[in-house]
């Protein structure tokens, strides 16, 4: 039997009792970063063509910039609380905002 576990709360989710929700998130270099229209195929082109000064232009790229480059995926559990509070606030934009000082 497989088991699953909340990414949030760390609750232990039975597939057969317990409603879980899976959040996948991509990140990636957004298009319009780029020098050139990412839909224009004359770019493209222009780039398959250019292969000798693309390879110069890679070689020359820091690790910093390949890093940003990447494309990377995250899948979570959640249970149904977590589910919801999720919903609510899925960048945790708001409990950055609050802070945790105590109350002196």
């Amino acid at each position: 039997m497989i088991r699953y576990n909340c990414d949030m709360c760390g609750r232990s989710l039975v597939p057969e009792e317990d409603e879980r929700y899976v959040v996948k998130i991509e990140v990636y270099s957004a298009c319009d970063s780029m020098d050139a229209d990412c839909e224009d195929e004359e770019f493209i082109t222009d780039f398959e063509d250019d292969d000798d000064e693309s390879d110069e232009e890679i070689d020359n790229i820091d690790a910093d910039e390949i890093e940003s480059i990447e494309y990377k995926t995250f899948r979570y559990d959640l249970c149904c609380k977590c589910h919801t509070r999720y919903l609510q606030d899925p960048l945790s934009i708001n409990s950055i905002r609050r802070g945790r000082f105590s109350e002196n």
